[in-house]
């Protein structure tokens, strides 16, 4: 359901990302591994701050969706309206 004020509202698919993300650890630490291996420490750092970068993002992907169905929203979660500075009822501003 389209409601206009997604940029406000989005939520992002965190269990995909977070698949995705151990995905691109897994293959970032390979990257590391093996560009030391090879002698080519120029892509193996590029590949370790790849793998840093990605760490940080799964972090952060872990703590949204420990905080509960405002960032991990269920198929029973209907979308909701955004904080038109109200006192929190979701009643002003309209």
């Amino acid at each position: 359901m389209r409601t206009g004020n997604e940029p406000v509202t989005a939520r992002s698919p965190l269990r995909m990302r977070f698949w995705l993300g151990v995905w691109g650890l897994l293959w970032a630490a390979f990257g590391t591994a093996a560009f030391v291996l090879v002698g080519r420490p120029g892509w193996a750092a590029a590949c370790g701050v790849l793998f840093l970068v990605v760490l940080v993002d799964l972090g952060l992907v872990v703590r949204h969706m420990r905080q509960g169905p405002h960032w991990q929203p269920g198929r029973d979660v209907p979308p909701y309206d955004p904080d038109h500075g109200g006192t929190g009822t979701g009643r002003e501003g309209r």
